[in-house]
């Protein structure tokens, strides 16, 4: 595949979901992965399974993401690609039965989504800077993040978390131009309605109608086709600074 095909890469929030699928995507195309996650359990299982290195982390914690880093560059080496996939998404209204929205849940939406994103790109593309350049462009590294359709189609109830990820839109070309220079490039994916835990646990039925709102193919989206695009964008060498909508052609209605 590309440049990077051997190399480590870290997939947070990689415990479960859109993370757990592209970390089995990244291994099986032969990188070593490291999972960023809070599940000890399923995140050491998975990292068993794929002969990687499961690592606490919270992302919303630059000291924490630091340690993780250092766990994996001993025991996986030089790290090349890092896929940012941990996230929360509460709802609430920006007032609701005359309250406004709690402040603490706002802010804790931007540190983990926003704040927590920008942690673990900032250090890992501090690490993949330190390395020697590969490849006939001289690249160094690939980051991938995550965004949502929320970023641009944000629904009632979803002020924070649309918030955080219009943050993570706009910092996606700004990033990627400062580390231009150092050959490490930058995407943002921004997924519409994926079969998630989250909506693993509605029944059946309700999956289905979610799935009918999108126009093709209506149905909800598979993590491995999200998986399968951060791949792409980790092997195409002149993918960067784009964000990348992944969602049917659907467009949110307001609720």
């Amino acid at each position: 595949m590309s440049t990077f095909a051997n190399a480590a890469a870290v997939v947070t929030g990689g415990a479960s979901g859109l993370g757990a699928a592209t970390a089995r995507t990244l291994a099986q195309a032969g990188m070593r992965v490291g999972i960023f996650d809070l599940n000890v359990e399923e995140g050491t299982l998975l990292a068993q399974e794929l002969d990687g290195v499961f690592c606490k982390v919270d992302v919303a914690s630059p000291d924490s993401v630091a340690e993780g880093f250092e766990t994996v560059g001993l025991s996986l080496g030089a790290l090349r690609v890092l896929v940012n996939c941990a996230g929360i998404g509460p709802v609430a209204k920006t007032v609701s039965r005359g309250a406004a929205h709690d402040a603490a849940l706002f802010s804790k939406t931007l540190a983990v989504n926003l704040a927590g994103t920008f942690n673990c790109a900032s250090q890992a593309a501090a690490i993949m800077a330190a390395q020697d350049p590969t490849g006939t462009d001289n690249a160094r590294g690939v980051i991938v993040n995550t965004a949502s359709v929320a970023a641009f189609d944000g629904q009632i109830g979803q002020v924070a978390y649309a918030a955080s990820k219009g943050g993570i839109v706009g910092m996606t070309l700004p990033m990627a131009r400062d580390l231009a220079d150092k050959g490490i490039r930058v995407c943002t994916i921004a997924p519409g309605l994926f079969l998630t835990p989250l909506l693993h646990s509605l029944p059946q039925e309700a999956q289905d109608s979610l799935g009918k709102q999108v126009p093709f193919p209506p149905r909800l989206g598979d993590p491995s086709e999200f998986a399968a695009l951060a791949l792409h964008i980790v092997a195409n060498p002149m993918l960067n600074g784009e964000v990348i909508r992944l969602d049917g052609a659907i467009r949110m209605a307001p609720r």
